[in-house]
């Protein structure tokens, strides 16, 4: 057998044992890192196809105050799951090493509750547009104030804006 006909051999052999077992399912009680991540049993899980704001992100209220609306996503999640079972199906991984997948509450979609509610984006980028209906319907949440959506956020962050003031406010910003 020649070098070359190994390498083709081994090749393929460490490609598919480097993948992500994107099928796993992860199950059990669920700790809310922030308003799109979980972490079950040492596991960092991001909610698939949606965006939630970030923990330091500001937005206003229907009384034009602003508020923390990352931190208020992350609390309304964790008062939503309320110690319940978390069962989570990964679709991938994400370039942060956390498995992104979709994860349910006795059968309910838990980013569909969070884009529901108001304390997420559907992020089309990643999403197909599963959650745009459920966007569209809801009224509480940012949507009852104004808000900056958390990619345009980071974006802003990450460009030298500077401070979570100088990026988070603003009008609703088209989606």
């Amino acid at each position: 057998m020649t070098r070359k006909s190994i390498g083709s051999l081994i090749v393929p052999f460490l490609i598919l044992f480097s993948l992500p077992a994107i099928a796993e399912v992860i199950s059990g009680q669920a700790s809310v890192i922030d308003g799109d991540t979980l972490e079950i049993r040492g596991q960092r899980i991001r909610l698939s196809g949606i965006d939630a704001p970030e923990s330091d992100q500001l937005c206003r209220g229907d009384d034009s105050l602003q508020y923390r609306c990352g931190a208020k996503a992350a609390n309304e999640l964790d008062d939503h799951i309320a110690g319940r079972p978390v069962s989570c199906e990964g679709v991938g991984n994400d370039q942060y090493r956390r498995i992104v997948a979709v994860c349910t509450i006795e059968g309910e979609d838990v980013a569909m509750w969070l884009v529901g509610n108001g304390f997420a984006f559907d992020w089309p980028r990643y999403s197909k547009g599963k959650y745009t209906a459920a966007q569209k319907e809801a009224e509480r949440g940012v949507w009852a104030g104004s808000f900056v959506v958390p990619w345009a956020y980071r974006a802003c962050i990450y460009n030298g804006g500077g401070r979570p003031s100088r990026c988070s406010d603003g009008l609703k910003v088209a989606q």
